[in-house]
Parts: structure tokens; C-alpha cells; sequence
């Protein structure tokens, strides 16, 4: 029986997204919304090194030579029309560019998509930038707390408002809380001070009343140390809704196939379909994991994997460089990574969504993705569906049709 490793780059999009005009970020400066069309993370990443303006850390063009390769560049020119420097080989893989069709450009609505499950609804958001959370939910999340009160209640990327108000935290014992252009609350608190297990009880218990709001997830987001020097650990934990219907992950492991999770993937799906759940503190563990399933994973299996990193350390920041040199390496590792796969194995390498890090705001952005495949040769094809790789891993590991995408391996 063949494998199937289904590998999501967390937020490398290609552009091109024909409704991108209809989601937005805001302006840094103005906080006027900036619409989305037009962002392109990967492509203008490329442009960004070739003209010398990603240089922290590295130098020059882009080099991403195994997944240009197999089609990376053609498939930034099939998403966007942009030719990006750099990725400009002929391809000898499998290559295409997704379009993603519910109605988010956030962790759990790709992923899903991805995995054979379009979003049925549509999710509720918290647009205000200051004062986010409604009065009433504060007042929840304080008495689930312990406590008089919560600090932020704001729009905020984790890293700033923990800086910003670590000191109060450690003062008051009141957690900090956050939300942002997704569909999310996220809450931080210190691992010590506060108590990680306090934390994770706090996050549990509220994730059902925002589950029933069609918020999608409640984050817990630890940190340590102290003022001037906080740093978030790797124990975050995702409190996700479960998915309205049976994922690819729940299909295979139905049909008796042994289903492997790398990284969030246990948390975007609230561990379900999941035999074996791999996790580490940094995505060059989690590519050890990959790394390694490309040898032990047994017969038929399935490996789901998902590297945060581009995503959390490098778009949202909107750190060219910083972005570039993951791409860089992970380009480097998933070389070796398809050198070690065997005779009839497919390795799909994708994305949930965008975060282009020379664009406005610090939120993803709405594109398309990659669709680039390993172990089947050349085969251009073309614009697909989300669901449409579902259907394709499916199809390769003979699980029974269902769900409405189709294969493209045909």
C-alpha cells in the first residue's frame, strides 16, 4: 500500500485569490482597511530578495530550488501572473494553484477545506479594534478566571501586547486577552506567575460559549520571564470547534489506514482522526518528525503536517527576511525529506492561506496557494479546489469517494 504526506507551509500563499478584494487588513499607521487584493507572500517575498531588501540573515534571490522543481514558480504564475525571481525552473512535478472557497482567510477554515470540509457558515468576528470583546464575555472570562478583570481586550499580535503588558499581568494576576482580524480569543498568561494549568482550564471552559458564537478557536498563550524579556513557550494549545463532518483525517482512519499529525494539526481538528500526534517546540523538530515518518510511517498511512512558523515568527510580523530564510530552509529539508520517500508515496506541499509580509496590517491576507506533489512525475493540474486535495490523497490511498472534491490525479 502507498502513503500519503499532505504538508501545509502555514500561511505561503501565491496570490491571485479573485475574491481577495473582499477581505481586508488595516493599516499599521491609519488603521484605515486596506483590501487584500493584490497581496501575493511568496511572490513578492521573491521580488523582495532579488532587489536586495531581504538581507537580515541571508542574501540575494530567493533559492527555493526543490519546490520550484517541482512547479512552484509556475504555480505563482498560474495563481497571480507574477513571474517571481528566482523560481523560474521548468517543473517536474506534480503542479497546480488552489482556490479556497469558505468564507475565511484563517487557520481552522483552510485546513478544513483542505481536508475535504468547506465551511458551512460563516464565522463571527470581533471587528472593533480597542474594547474587542463585549462586556459581558469579559465578565465570563474573569469569573472563569479568578479574578476582577482582564487586561487588552483589544486587537493585538501576541508578541507586542505581552511586551506591552506583561509587567501589569504579573501586578494584577489578571490575564491578558486578544483577538485579531480572525475569528479568535486569544488569552496569554505567565506559566509561573499565573499557572499554565490555570490557563489551559481557563481556555477550556470558556471555548464552548465561543464555540456557540461560531468563534472558531480560544488560544492559550503562555510565556515566561519578565519585563523586557517575556518570551512565549511552545506549550500554546488551540481550542478548536470540531469540524461539521468527516475530515480526510477521520475517512482514512475509518477505513483502517494509520493517520500521523504534525504539529497544530491535532488542535485545528480537535484530535479527531488522529492515531499519532507529533508536536515540538519549533518547526525544525517538527521536521525531524516529518523527516523521520518519511522512513518508519507504515503502509498506507497518512501524514498531515502543518509548520507554524512561517506564519507565527515571520508574516504576521511582516519580516521579509525573516520569512525568506524559512522558506529557504524548509526548501533545503523538504529536499531530503522527498529523497527519502519510496516507490509509490505522494508528498503534497500546500498552504491554508496567505500572510504576505510586505502588505499592510499584520493579518493573513486572502490568496491562493501552492499545489506542488512529489512521486507522480510531471502533471500539470491547473486551478483546483481546496477539497480538490482531499479528494486527491484520498483517491491515492484508495479511500472510498466522499465529500465534494475531485481528484486531480485522474
Amino acid at each position: 500500500m502507498t502513503r500519503a504526506f499532505l504538508i501545509v507551509l502555514d500561511s505561503a500563499g501565491i496570490g491571485g485569490a479573485p475574491d481577495a478584494g473582499a477581505f481586508f487588513n488595516a493599516d499599521a499607521e491609519t488603521g484605515a482597511r486596506v483590501p487584500d487584493a493584490g497581496a501575493n507572500t511568496i511572490g513578492h517575498i521573491a521580488e523582495a530578495c532579488a532587489a536586495g531588501r531581504a538581507e537580515v540573515g541571508r542574501t540575494g534571490p530567493l533559492q527555493m530550488p526543490n519546490l520550484d522543481r517541482l512547479g512552484l514558480g509556475a504555480a505563482i504564475g498560474l495563481a497571480s501572473g507574477l513571474n517571481a525571481p528566482g523560481l523560474g525552473a521548468r517543473p517536474e512535478g506534480l503542479w497546480g494553484a488552489a482556490t479556497e472557497v469558505s468564507r475565511g482567510k484563517d487557520t481552522p477554515s483552510g485546513h478544513w477545506e483542505i481536508a475535504g470540509v468547506p465551511l458551512p457558515w460563516d464565522w463571527h468576528y470581533f471587528p472593533e479594534r480597542e474594547n474587542s470583546l463585549p462586556a459581558d464575555l469579559i465578565a465570563r472570562i474573569a469569573r472563569a478566571a479568578g479574578t476582577e478583570g482582564v487586561l487588552g481586550n483589544c486587537h493585538a499580535s501576541g508578541t507586542e501586547i505581552v511586551e506591552r503588558l506583561g509587567a501589569e499581568h504579573l501586578r494584577t494576576g489578571w490575564p491578558i486577552c486578544y483577538t485579531s482580524a480572525d475569528s479568535v480569543v486569544q488569552i496569554a498568561a505567565h506559566e509561573q506567575a499565573f499557572g499554565l494549568n490555570r490557563l489551559l482550564k481557563l481556555c477550556r471552559a470558556i471555548a464552548p460559549e465561543l464555540h456557540a458564537m461560531r468563534v472558531g478557536r480560544v488560544i492559550a498563550r503562555p510565556f515566561t520571564g519578565r519585563p523586557g524579556a517575556f518570551v512565549r513557550t511552545p506549550n500554546r494549545r488551540d481550542f478548536a470547534m470540531a469540524p461539521p463532518a468527516p475530515t480526510l483525517l477521520d475517512r482514512a482512519q475509518a477505513e483502517g489506514h494509520v493517520t500521523h499529525a504534525i504539529g497544530k494539526i491535532g488542535d485545528i481538528f480537535s484530535h479527531r482522526g488522529i492515531d499519532h500526534l507529533l508536536k515540538g517546540p519549533d518547526d525544525a523538530a517538527l521536521m525531524g518528525h516529518l523527516r523521520r515518518l518519511a522512513t518508519e510511517a507504515e503502509p498506507g498511512s497518512l501524514t498531515f503536517a502543518n509548520f507554524v512558523e512561517f506564519d507565527s515568527l515571520w508574516g504576521h510580523r511582516r519580516d521579509v527576511s525573516g520569512y525568506a530564510r524559512a522558506l529557504e530552509w524548509f526548501d533545503a529539508e523538504a529536499g531530503a525529506f522527498m529523497a527519502a520517500l519510496g516507490p509509490g508515496d505522494l508528498a503534497i506541499f500546500t498552504a491554508d492561506h496567505g500572510n504576505d509580509p510586505t502588505f499592510a496590517g499584520t493579518d493573513h491576507t486572502r490568496e491562493r496557494v501552492p499545489v506542488l506533489g512529489c512521486g507522480l512525475g510531471l502533471k500539470p493540474v491547473g486551478q483546483v479546489g481546496y477539497v480538490d486535495i482531499a479528494a486527491s490523497v484520498a483517491a491515492h490511498l484508495g479511500l472510498a469517494p466522499a465529500g465534494p472534491g475531485r481528484s486531480f490525479l485522474d
